[in-house]
């Protein structure tokens, strides 16, 4: 018995590593090449508007489709594969705000591995503040498992939040590991190899939650990406009602059609939440508020993040300011600068 607990410890020390190992390999293939032939036609698009969403998906999914009717842009679309070869953006416009929408050439298997310009498509997709993952409902669950494995491969972690994990290397001292709760898929002896694997000798190590060698991999690295994603199932009047129902109910998924235009308005919705987004309206003395031009910011904004958005040297000229809504008990109320404020608030701000 005891013989089967050594081979079966020992066989997770040897998994841990390989998995550092395999890591570190991965992202020396992913830096990109420094010689000038290495050079290829890049399609990065400037940042703009409130917000940006990264539409990703494997060819002839309805991308294109899709970016023509929930935004002005045309985008083209045909029934054969690899009709769109660059990046395409468009702009959204929905509850006062502009979300920047990026069309991306369609994703093929290997494409961290830069086929089919796939490298530079995870590399926009890296800059969204959410991807819509846009997958065909007539081909069952294989696209999704095969976008979720690139976009893993190149650091993009899809509806994860950060490991609570502290890490902070050190010039001596050796390696201090602690934890604040039982660890059941890492230990010391595997946090200290996995490190040696990296070349850290000195550091401290604080587990908060109980986490894996691929995520402690993840915070040894540092440039994961974690953000939201939205997997939407295009294509639905092509499948039977069961179909639909088991897609609708799976966690972060929507179903939609392009072609019949069905379920667009709760895609927006859905992506409105999950972009986490609010409008502040504002208010001069003695006239009613503004409300044809919001000021659109990230939930748990405050004051303070109006005043700078309004004008970076009002903050210091700030004495208090008057809020209508949802986050005063009573209207309007009197807050500083440090007070939250909630989705359709109204502000008036007075200056010292």
């Amino acid at each position: 018995h005891l013989c089967w607990v050594c081979v079966i410890a020992a066989t997770e020390y040897h998994l841990g590593l390989l998995k550092a190992k395999l890591a570190k390999y991965r992202a020396q293939l992913l830096e990109p090449s420094k010689s000038p032939a290495a050079k290829g036609e890049g399609f990065d698009v400037m940042k703009s508007g409130d917000a940006r969403v990264a539409l990703i998906g494997f060819p002839s999914v309805g991308k294109s489709t899709f970016l023509s009717l929930m935004t002005s842009t045309a985008s083209e679309a045909a029934s054969y594969e690899f009709t769109t070869l660059t990046c395409i953006p468009g702009v959204i416009e929905y509850k006062g705000a502009n979300i920047q929408l990026l069309d991306l050439p369609g994703i093929i298997e290997g494409a961290a591995q830069g086929k089919g310009r796939g490298r530079q498509v995870i590399a926009v997709a890296r800059t969204a503040d959410v991807v819509i993952m846009m997958l065909d409902a007539t081909k069952g669950e294989v696209q999704r498992a095969l976008l979720e494995k690139e976009l893993e491969s190149v650091g993009i972690r899809l509806n994860k939040s950060k490991p609570n994990i502290y890490f902070k290397p050190k010039k001596g001292g050796g390696i201090s590991f602690n934890s604040t709760v039982t660890l059941t898929q890492c230990s010391e002896k595997l946090v200290q190899l996995i490190l040696h694997e990296y070349k850290i000798f000195n550091a401290e190590v604080l587990f908060r939650e109980d986490c894996s060698p691929d995520e402690f991999i993840d915070v040894i690295v540092g440039n994961r990406v974690y953000m939201p994603c939205l997997y939407v199932y295009n294509k639905i009047d092509q499948i039977s009602m069961e179909e639909v129902d088991r897609l609708a109910r799976r966690p972060h998924s929507v179903v939609i059609s392009c072609g019949m235009k069905l379920n667009l308005d709760y895609l927006l919705e859905k992506l409105w939440e999950y972009l986490a987004l609010t409008c502040i309206y504002t208010k001069k003395r003695g006239q009613r508020p503004d409300f044809t031009d919001a000021i659109i910011l990230r939930k748990g904004a405050s004051v303070e993040h109006v005043c700078h958005r309004i004008h970076r040297s009002l903050a210091s000229q700030f004495k208090y300011a008057l809020v209508w809504g949802t986050s005063t008990k009573y209207s309007p109320q009197r807050v500083g600068l440090t007070h939250m404020m909630e989705h359709e608030d109204v502000i008036q701000i007075v200056k010292k």
